[in-house]
């Protein structure tokens, strides 16, 4: 199924929420494809209409510059590898199980490129989390599938989402060669290897 409208994903987002339990949507896309965006729209509706939501960013488990460093992966910043993919499975599941208390975690923060501990609380009357990340269908990744009660995919034409690509890097500090080489080199590798699981989503969104 594809939808672009935002009304149908506003409810579409809603008829996850079962009473007692707490539902987790995924959102998935390329780099650049708008999921930030999205994710902070339906979050924002629905809590318009009183229903306790959290947005939940998988970016918060980016591993740290040090680690990269180390790894000597830095290079590849935001490719699979770089990412703590355990431990964003464990805190899935947690909010899964732990319904009671405050449940915390990582945000990252774009103005050093770093994640940061501790940054978001997803409360007991949050009855929905969305999350966002890039990974969410990759075949790797099948434990991290199968603890989400829906992903969406998100898609953008490429001239349109490889230029808002360049923008955000020289927002955040590289030159627009730098920015260009990064997503030639970096970003639209992994965006190939994202799109080709289009089609194993829940729901395709377009044209947002």
């Amino acid at each position: 199924m594809d939808t672009t409208h935002i009304d149908d994903l506003i409810g579409r987002a809603r008829a996850l929420v079962r009473p007692g339990e707490r539902a987790i949507l995924g959102i998935t896309g390329a780099p650049g494809a708008g999921k930030t965006t999205l994710a902070e729209a339906l979050v924002q509706r629905l809590r318009g209409e009183g229903i306790g939501v959290a947005h939940v960013p998988m970016d918060g488990y980016h591993l740290a510059d040090v680690t990269l460093a180390e790894h000597g992966t830095l290079g590849a910043k935001g490719a699979i590898e770089t990412f703590d993919r355990d431990g964003y499975l464990a805190l899935l599941r947690r909010l899964k199980a732990e319904l009671k208390h405050d449940v915390y975690a990582p945000g990252f923060e774009r103005t050093i490129e770093q994640p940061i501990a501790g940054a978001i609380t997803t409360r007991p009357d949050d009855v929905l989390v969305v999350t966002e990340g890039n990974y969410l269908l990759d075949e790797s990744w099948s434990d991290v599938r199968d603890a989400l009660d829906e992903v969406w995919f998100l898609e953008l034409a490429d001239d349109i989402r490889l230029e808002r690509l360049v923008r955000r890097h020289i927002e955040f500090g590289k030159t627009e060669p730098e920015a260009r080489e990064w997503v030639d080199r970096v970003d639209e590798p992994n965006a190939r290897r994202i799109i080709a699981r289009r089609d194993v989503a829940d729901l395709v969104v377009s044209g947002l």
